[in-house]
């Protein structure tokens, strides 16, 4: 790959609180990056757990940092965001990873067309341990498909700065859906586009917000739904696909109520999907079977159902050399 004489300086934010047990890893997998010009921020909540002692570890090998109160997450990658000096920007939470050559691909496809805002590519997701679960392939999708609430993976995003600037930061006021209301914003201004290669890992584990509170994500689906009817250069697309952006809205909702053990709520709107776009509604049968089997009581479903979503056998040899890449566990053996 060819930068000409330059490299583009890439701006990477992690936001953490109290995640000492996967910090290191996350940190390791930005240093670990074959792209040389890398500015490189942490922010931490005032953690009370290991965290600054692990941060104190890589100081020197970080740009700034900093430990102290925040009002949440937005509120924490805000204030990196905005110290960043990069042309290109991310974040990268506190218990997920980059895969080899992340940043390297994103700045390449954002160099290769400049009328970009943001760039995504795929991801797996990986267990509490670091063990890969499921491959996250995505398709090219355009600011009607976001409003449709297709969903891409946060870690496997990178940003044109100046777009991100002329679009607004994080909604502090959102907790759950922030990233997919900024992801809007930015696609309203300019093209997205899909980077078809693994950039990241996400990891799944009990105290990760789309676990421990996924109820709220349902939520929060219907504000941003809500805030998109008032922006006058989605109006007219959502009049022109009312039924497809209702069916996302609903089916998303479900999924996250499902995901909270709410299974009267989620067979509730997984029907109101069904009525509004049925195909679409019925790619998740498999979730809509196994609340309605919750719902009458059969027993000895919550592993069956664990399985099916988080023990698919991933390979990923063909994808990327990943022996010896910090956090992940492959073949039975730990990588740190």
């Amino acid at each position: 790959m060819s930068y000409g004489n330059s490299y583009p300086l890439v701006t990477v934010v992690t936001p953490s609180y109290n995640q000492a047990d996967f910090l290191e890893q996350t940190m390791c997998s930005v240093f670990g990056q074959d792209y040389p010009a890398i500015e490189y921020l942490v922010i931490d909540g005032a953690s009370t757990d290991e965290s600054i002692n692990v941060i104190e570890k890589y100081a020197s090998s970080l740009h700034w940092w900093v430990s102290e109160p925040d009002d949440g997450q937005a509120d924490a990658i805000n204030k990196g965001l905005r110290k960043a000096k990069g042309e290109v920007v991310a974040w990268l939470n506190s218990d997920d990873l980059y895969l080899p050559g992340a940043v390297s691909s994103a700045v390449e496809a954002l160099l290769a067309n400049p009328d970009l805002g943001l760039v995504y590519g795929d991801a797996i997701t990986i267990d509490i341990n670091g063990k890969p679960i499921n491959k996250l392939v995505f398709p090219q999708w355009n600011l009607e498909d976001l409003m449709a609430f297709r969903i891409i993976c946060q870690p496997a995003v990178f940003m044109r700065r100046e777009v991100l600037e002329k679009a607004g930061f994080l909604n502090e006021t959102l907790h759950f859906m922030l990233d997919h209301q900024l992801w809007l914003r930015i696609a309203a201004l300019a093209p997205i586009q899909h980077i078809p290669s693994m950039l990241a890992a996400a990891r799944h584990h009990p105290s990760a917000k789309n676990v421990s509170q996924a109820e709220q994500f349902s939520r929060e689906t219907y504000d941003v739904l809500a805030w998109m009817e008032n922006q006058p250069e989605m109006v007219d697309i959502i009049n022109m696909n009312r039924r497809r952006i209702l069916a996302g809205a609903y089916r998303l909702s479900a999924r996250y109520l499902l995901d909270g053990e709410l299974y009267t709520e989620a067979l509730t709107t997984y029907g109101r999907a069904l009525i509004t776009q049925p195909g679409y509604a019925l790619q998740h049968w498999h979730r809509i079977l196994y609340a309605l089997l919750c719902l009458v009581g059969v027993s000895g479903l919550d592993e069956w159902y664990y399985q099916k979503r988080m023990r698919k056998n991933v390979d990923l040899s063909s994808d990327l050399d990943l022996n010896g890449w910090a956090g992940l566990k492959l073949d039975g053996k730990t990588i740190d």
